[in-house]
């Protein structure tokens, strides 16, 4: 494979896996919702525009969707402290429990797809995850705020 056509084929396979897993799990909530419990619950309380920003969606679209998170328990908003025209929506340990669950399902279904990799394997996976967290932290955190 080129180094052209590596880092597209490891985001399609990882939205492939994603549907799998979501489909094989029965989850029917939209994967929008999960991203943005985790982008929640790795950087803290975001403003709505942000979220939107962040999730390349409208902010009515992401104002819709949080206002379902809200009535799920899964956030919070309040008032932003610096700017009273400005809501700040939050993370609730009812959406951190979710979202925890969510990755232990994905990843309790997708177990046995990878079954038969050796260390060697796992060792690049581990790897591989590595890098990529260390690139899409440094990515989402400037693009965000």
């Amino acid at each position: 494979m080129e180094r052209a056509e590596i880092i597209p084929s490891i985001v399609l396979s990882g939205y492939a896996l994603a549907r799998i897993a979501a489909h094989e799990a029965g989850n029917e909530a939209p994967a929008a919702q999960w991203r943005v419990l985790s982008l929640l619950n790795q950087q803290g309380g975001r403003r709505v525009g942000e979220l939107a920003a962040a999730s390349r969606t409208t902010q009515p679209g992401m104002t819709r969707l949080i206002g379902g998170l809200e009535r799920d328990g899964l956030v919070l908003r309040s008032p932003d402290p610096d700017d009273s025209r400005a809501i700040v929506v939050e993370i609730t340990p009812a959406g951190a429990t979710a979202l925890n669950d969510w990755r232990a399902e994905f990843r309790d279904i997708l177990a046995p797809r990878f079954a038969d990799l050796d260390d060697d394997d796992w060792a690049t996976l581990t790897r591989a995850a590595e890098i990529l967290a260390t690139h899409t932290a440094t990515q989402s955190t400037g693009a965000v705020r």
